[in-house]
C-alpha cells in the first residue's frame, strides 16, 4: 500500500556555498590545513553539487521520508506520530546564506539532539507547518480507533504470550524426560 507524496521539500543551492564558507572557516581555525586550503575548496565544490543531489524529503500522509548520502546512502523513515519536536534554527553563517536547519526529535529516541536534521530546505518554515499539521490530522483522526483497537491488540498479544509460555513449558517438560 502505498502513500501519495503531500509535500517535497527542496534544498537550496545556497548550501553548496554554505558549506564551502564552513569548510575555510574550520580550515582557518586549523592553522595545519592553512596550505590546504586551495585542495580543501575544489573538493569541497565537486563533492557539494552530489550531495545536495542524493537529498531529498518526501512528507507522506502518515511518515516524513529522509534520503541522503552519496558513499554511503541513508534513508529514515519517521512516523508522523511519533515526532514528538519538528525544530527550525539558524546560526550566524546560517543566516548569510539566508539558510534554516529543521531538526526532527522523536518519542523513544535515544541520546541527545535531533534524529534527523535537514540543512537548506527551501520554505522551511512552510515545510515544517505541512508537517506539524500532517501529524495533528493524522492523530486528530484515530484517537477512537486507537481506544477501541488497543485493547483487543493488547488481548491478542496477551494471548500470543501465553500460547508461547505454554509451549516453552512443554519443551522444557520433554527435555526433562528425555533426560531421565
Amino acid at each position: 500500500m502505498s502513500e501519495s507524496v503531500l509535500k517535497t521539500a527542496a534544498f537550496d543551492p545556497k548550501i553548496k556555498s554554505y558549506w564551502l564558507v564552513f569548510a575555510l572557516c574550520i580550515s582557518t581555525i586549523s592553522i595545519v590545513s592553512i596550505p590546504l586550503i586551495p585542495i580543501i575548496v575544489l573538493i569541497v565544490w565537486l563533492v557539494s553539487g552530489r550531495i545536495l543531489a542524493a537529498m531529498s524529503a518526501e512528507l507522506l500522509e502518515r511518515k516524513l521520508v529522509v534520503k541522503r548520502g552519496i558513499l554511503f546512502k541513508v534513508e529514515k523513515s519517521i512516523p508522523l506520530e511519533k515526532i514528538t519536536d519538528v525544530g527550525l534554527s539558524q546560526g550566524p553563517l546560517m543566516r548569510l546564506f539566508g539558510l534554516y536547519r529543521l531538526s526532527f526529535e522523536t518519542a523513544g529516541q535515544s541520546g541527545q539532539g535531533a534524529l534527523v536534521s535537514l540543512l537548506g530546505v527551501v520554505d522551511a518554515s512552510e515545510f515544517r507547518e505541512a508537517i506539524l499539521t500532517q501529524k495533528d490530522n493524522l492523530t486528530s483522526s484515530q484517537p477512537g480507533k486507537a481506544q477501541n483497537n488497543e485493547p483487543d491488540s493488547q488481548l491478542e498479544l496477551l494471548r500470543a504470550l501465553t500460547y508461547s509460555v505454554k509451549n516453552i513449558e512443554q519443551m522444557m517438560m520433554t527435555l526433562l524426560d528425555e533426560k531421565k
